[in-house]
């Protein structure tokens, strides 16, 4: 089984969430569970459905947390970077609309370009590894090829 690439803050990103889950939200959900069966027929029970629900969905992001955290390995970032590789942080040119992007190459669980996090397991990113700073770069994308200039990589 490959190991999926993972950044040390990641990794403690999803440690704390799981953390939370187990200490903090499955207590509260029992809870809640017990109150609801108390107040007598589970059938028309909204309270016990709802919590019943929540429950269903703590246990599922416990269990895929932990798989998470099973199936990753820290890759150390070691900088300065003259291509991008993962960890570095890369700004790139559209070169149909000259819009800038920033984003920073991480591993597929902690992806997340609305901030800046860009998996390099993507389209996007699995065509910047390895370039460098002038590289012109053509990405196959859904809505069609998109090229790109990279501008700097940190």
């Amino acid at each position: 089984m490959d190991l999926v690439p993972i950044t040390r803050e990641g990794r403690e990103k999803i440690k704390k969430e799981l953390e939370k889950l187990i200490k903090t939200e499955r207590p509260v959900i029992i809870k809640a569970i017990e109150e609801a069966r108390a107040h007598g027929d589970l059938s028309e029970n909204a309270e016990y459905h709802a919590a019943k629900e929540r429950q269903g969905f703590i246990e599922g992001r416990i269990a895929e947390l932990e798989t998470q955290l099973a199936t990753s390995q820290i890759e150390e970032i070691a900088g300065p970077y003259d291509r991008c590789v993962f960890g570095a942080t890369v700004t790139m040119e559209n070169a149909d609309t000259g819009e800038l992007r920033t984003y920073t190459l991480v591993g597929p669980y902690e992806s997340a370009p609305e901030r800046g996090l860009l998996s390099v397991a993507t389209p996007i990113g699995r065509a910047l590894l390895g370039r460098e700073e002038g590289d012109d770069v053509r990405v196959n994308t859904p809505s069609g090829p998109q090229d790109y200039c990279i501008v700097s990589v940190k």
